[in-house]
């Protein structure tokens, strides 16, 4: 059921339903989630349950504010605060040392914990409700809210077309971002970046004061937490993606003959085809407005019944890591 995250209604709804062990779509500015009580394992296992996820896989936590984070982090290093006093509320996730006891099952078992302040008014509003309601829910565990593996959700519709009516989501409208957060390793010592998104690798150094290292460059690489969406094939609809540049995409639009399966091409260069099996659609080419509608078009590629979604691969560029990263993980089989 689709009920508005704006009204305070909805959010009341909301947390009643959360109190109760149930679990609750919610809207975040960069995907739709999936949210449980974090400190409530019995609902944490409905997450991994509805989502057919490993139950060793770690959910993020969503928290209302930076006050909240000491709840469930055992500690927070020096260059973490300057990250979360720079990006918080944002789409950054910062993994930590878990403060034992503290939503173990959301952290999939691990001594870390991933930790992130949303700024959809809608996610906020919904965390200060549950963290002022009786007795007081402190963080909500909210992967996203798509069966594991598949496309993340975008609009509260999304939620719906995976869940069903009978999942409560809150529609606080499209998402702004659209493809998930950043994620920061802070548990060695030094920033390590896990999971790119739309905050670039410049932006995050400049803000906690060091650079920010790749996985391959840091140290003891065995102790590296498990995070969300870092799987080698991720985020993928069920027509097979294939990336390719704007040369090979026009060979292969030329030479495709009446028989060919049906494909979409999704391309920043101007393709044209003769044939009707193709859908073509433009790729943004601001970084932005690309992750902002990445899932929405992959979900209508499939809801079109293609077989193939060729995509032009992303320029290089850090301000493009994150969508290149969701169609590599998406183009994996």
């Amino acid at each position: 059921m689709i009920v508005d995250g704006r009204a305070p209604a909805g959010i009341a709804q909301a947390v009643r339903t959360l109190a109760a062990g149930e679990l609750v779509g919610v809207p975040t500015e960069t995907v739709y989630g999936l949210a449980a009580d974090a400190d409530n394992e019995a609902a944490v296992a409905k997450i991994f349950a509805a989502k057919g996820r490993p139950s060793d896989h770690p959910l993020i936590v969503h928290v209302a504010d930076a006050a909240a984070a000491p709840h469930f982090a055992a500690a927070i290093p020096e260059f973490a605060s300057r990250l979360i006093a720079a990006f918080w509320p944002g789409p950054l996730t910062l993994i930590l040392p878990r403060r034992p006891g503290r939503a173990a099952a959301a952290a999939g078992g691990q001594s870390s914990i991933g930790l992130r302040c949303p700024a959809h008014p809608v996610a906020h509003a919904l965390l200060l409700a549950c963290a002022n309601a009786t007795p007081p829910m402190a963080g909500l565990a909210a992967p996203s809210a798509n069966k594991f593996g598949r496309v993340s959700p975008t609009t509260a519709q999304h939620v719906r077309s995976e869940f069903g009516d009978g999942l409560l989501v809150l529609d606080g409208g499209p998402c702004d971002v659209g493809i998930e957060s950043t994620i920061v390793d802070c548990t060695r010592g030094v920033p390590v970046l896990l999971r790119p998104g739309v905050l670039t690798v410049d932006a995050v150094s400049a803000a906690c004061g060091q650079r920010l290292l790749l996985p391959q460059e840091a140290a003891q690489p065995q102790a590296a937490p498990r995070a969300s969406g870092t799987l080698e094939s991720h985020y993928a609809p069920r027509a097979t993606v294939r990336l390719m540049d704007a040369r090979s995409l026009r060979t292969a639009l030329a030479v495709l003959g009446p028989d060919a399966p049906r494909i979409a091409v999704y391309a920043r260069s101007a393709l044209h085809s003769d044939s009707h099996q193709v859908l073509l659609r433009r790729m943004p080419g601001d970084p932005a407005q690309a992750a902002r509608e990445l899932f929405a078009a992959l979900r209508d590629f499939d809801d079109a019944g293609v077989q193939l979604i060729w995509v032009e691969a992303p320029p290089a560029g850090p301000e493009w890591d994150g969508v290149r990263d969701r169609l590599q993980r998406a183009s994996v089989r």
